[in-house]
């Protein structure tokens, strides 16, 4: 299949604050999207994600996005979103909505996107709210710790404060990615995020690592757009109002703004085509 993609296959490269992801245009069978998101991942070393996305006849300005692994995903919501204004030919620099249903929740989501330059978008997502924000123990050898837990339709995640014993695993990518399969597993989540928290408040840093059954990857992501929202959703109902983020990862920053009383979270970053 490696050798076929360029010329059976149409897809669009995405950098979503280093977050890169193919989004594939061409029809495939879901039974086949496994493999496809596998070879090309082999032939594009720096992709994160795969998604496979779809745009309705009509010219509106909706779309549909599956995973690779049936997970739900921010960045790679916000990238389907710009590509499809660039299939409709929307270029001037006001705001434009897009509604996206997005694998791994029922619901369907907003992306509001101003256009920049070039192929590049401001995105605002709204993300689907918590299922639930409770706690998890986590166990590695003769690490152990209570964690936060936030659950989401399509992923949930973890998140390790600092002061966790755990989180010396963020230095010992092994023993991490032992963690998270064990976790993913006894949680039966569909896929795991275990962030890696400075403990900042206002402004903070965050290392994502992400595991997908359904797809087979597990990767130190450069960014994470459901696992910065999950921090602002756990913080909020800690405080029980509203917190506003801003989460420096490997590839940039994110911003988040959560409010526990309206249920509402709103994810802002950007996107560009690059491939």
């Amino acid at each position: 299949m490696d050798a076929m993609l360029d010329s059976t296959v149409s897809y669009s490269i995405f950098d979503p604050t280093g977050n890169l992801t193919a989004l594939v245009e061409s029809p495939v069978d879901p039974a086949c999207r496994g493999e496809l998101a596998a070879a090309l991942m082999r032939l594009h070393p720096s992709l994160e994600q795969v998604g496979f996305v779809r745009f309705p006849e009509d010219g509106a300005l909706r779309a549909e996005l599956d995973m690779a692994g049936g997970e739900f995903c921010g960045n790679a919501s916000m990238s389907a979103a710009a590509l499809c204004l660039l299939r409709r030919g929307v270029c001037d620099a006001g705001e434009r909505r897009v509604r996206l249903r997005v694998s791994g929740t029922e619901r369907g989501i907003e992306v509001r996107l101003s256009r920049e330059r070039d192929d590049s978008f401001a995105a605002a997502v709204s993300m689907p709210p918590a299922l639930a924000v409770t706690e998890t123990e986590a166990v590695c050898g003769a690490l152990r710790d209570t964690l936060p837990l936030v659950e989401m339709e399509g992923i949930s995640h973890a998140i390790v404060a600092p002061r966790s014993p755990l989180s010396a695993l963020r230095d010992d990518g092994a023993r991490a990615a032992e963690l998270i399969r064990s976790m993913c597993a006894a949680l039966g989540a569909p896929c795991l995020g275990l962030l890696f928290w400075d403990g900042g408040t206002e402004r903070s840093r965050l290392e994502p690592l992400v595991y997908v059954p359904g797809s087979g990857t597990l990767v130190w992501e450069k960014s994470c757009a459901s696992g910065c929202s999950a921090l602002g959703m756990y913080l909020a109902a800690q405080r029980g109002g509203r917190v506003r983020l801003e989460l420096l990862q490997r590839g940039g920053t994110l911003r988040v703004e959560s409010d526990a009383r309206s249920g509402e979270t709103w994810l802002y970053g950007r996107t560009k085509r690059i491939g």
